[in-house]
């Protein structure tokens, strides 16, 4: 390769440099992103976005009540919920599962199946499954009965626990 072509490929290699280097900088003075600072000497990228304080009057807009949710409960849509359930519970009566049969449940002692045998927790309970006790023990087994072998992590939404208790109400 001869002298002149040497320079035409060095001045290219340079000039292209040169546009990729302009490029960068243009592009960063138009889109530059804001660097801030936490108290705690963290560097941050982003703008910051300035939020209206709003005044707490503490008072949690909630949907309605569970009695007004299972004053109107559909037993038919507690059916279709209650086969997150029928891996482990019947519904016939004398039926046990893994766990005791659901037959006639409200109103029944809790740990009140002569056949099932029950955890401590569930056996040293004591009372009765009312629809306010099977609300609660839905909700989350294992907080509202610490002990319980039951391993279902819960029914989050008030309304599928209101139509299944709706549901096993109806089971006579």
């Amino acid at each position: 390769m001869d002298t002149m072509t040497f320079t035409k490929v060095f001045g290219s290699l340079c000039g292209s440099l040169l546009v990729y280097l302009l490029a960068l900088w243009v592009g960063e003075s138009l889109y530059h992103v804001g660097h801030a600072h936490h108290g705690d000497g963290e560097h941050v990228s982003g703008y910051p976005i300035e939020v209206p304080e709003v005044a707490d009057t503490g008072v949690i807009e909630e949907g309605p009540s569970f009695e007004e949710l299972f004053a109107s409960a559909d037993a038919a849509k507690g059916e279709k919920v209650f086969a997150k359930c029928k891996a482990c519970h019947k519904v016939g009566p004398g039926e046990n599962g893994t766990g005791p049969t659901m037959h006639q449940v409200v109103g029944r002692g809790i740990g009140g199946v002569g056949e099932y045998s029950y955890s401590e927790a569930m056996a040293g309970y004591g009372g009765e499954w009312t629809v306010e006790e099977l609300n609660g023990f839905l909700e989350k087994p294992s907080a509202h009965m610490p002990g319980t072998k039951m391993g279902f992590n819960g029914l989050s939404k008030p309304a599928d626990r209101a139509n299944i208790i709706a549901y096993l109400q109806s089971l006579e």
